[in-house]
């Protein structure tokens, strides 16, 4: 059975996780169907990303009875991906794609699927929605590049939920920087704004997605470098021409990828 289901149309890849039956709890398959999904985003033309789970819930987390046979086996130290491994590729993968991910969020986001989540550059979430780091339940630790993802995330709240593996809301994660906002119809509000990106200039885009990346981890000197690099290589470019002459002429732009 698959598990998930990727179509594009008008700039915009919709990802939804498709083992709704089982909360769109992660197994094996769905480790593979994730990281062949965000390699062909890598090189698509694809405007913006909008990652959701059919069903009552996100991601429930790890299928624990499905992963618990292989998991004496499992190679953590093979940097597989760049700078990840193969477990941690299924979240820290997202945040590495050129065009910008929307996670739309609802019902459950525990443990894997809370890292899956964090590896988007926006999340949205359904008001009802709980969430929690359920590693420590297990004797585990977040090892799905969460830790790398929370850094925006306030570091006595991410200490305290780590410890204790509770469950919080959602008006707690987004006070905390886990949740960007809130919405009744997470879904329609991540459309919403990926429509709104995908008519902008995908280079104007990209580059801005480049430089959030970058200011994650760099110092000042190199991200104001990284900010004149960029715009060096926008300024006169078609794309940004039709930005400024849509703008004027106040209509939609007609950019290319």
């Amino acid at each position: 059975m698959a598990r998930l289901t990727m179509t594009t149309a008008d700039g915009i890849a919709e990802v939804r996780l498709t083992r709704g039956d089982k909360m769109n709890a992660i197994d094996p398959a769905m480790f593979d169907a994730l990281i062949d999904a965000i390699d062909t985003l890598r090189n698509s033309s694809a405007r913006c990303v909008v990652l959701s789970g059919e069903g009552r819930t996100f991601c429930a987390g790890l299928d624990m009875a499905s992963m618990a046979a292989g998991a004496a086996d499992m190679d953590l130290a093979t940097r597989s991906h760049g700078i990840a491994n193969r477990v941690q590729q299924v979240a820290w993968g997202w945040r590495m794609l050129p065009m910008p991910v929307i996670a739309a969020v609802q019902g459950l986001a525990f443990g894997g699927g809370m890292q899956i989540m964090a590896g988007a550059d926006v999340r949205i979430a359904a008001p009802d929605t709980r969430f929690s780091i359920l590693e420590a339940k297990w004797g585990l630790v977040a090892d799905m590049a969460g830790f790398a993802l929370w850094r925006d995330v306030r570091g006595d709240v991410l200490r305290e939920l780590a410890f204790s593996a509770r469950e919080f809301t959602a008006d707690e994660a987004m006070r905390a920087g886990f949740v960007t906002r809130l919405s009744d119809d997470p879904h329609g509000a991540a459309m919403v704004l990926a429509r709104a990106i995908a008519a902008r200039s995908p280079d104007a885009v990209r580059a801005a997605k480049r430089l959030a990346n970058l200011a994650d981890d760099a110092d000042a000197t190199t991200i104001l470098a990284a900010e004149s690099a960029e715009q060096q290589a926008l300024l006169g470019r078609p794309n940004q021409v039709e930005a400024v002459r849509a703008g004027m002429e106040r209509r939609a732009g007609n950019f290319s990828d």
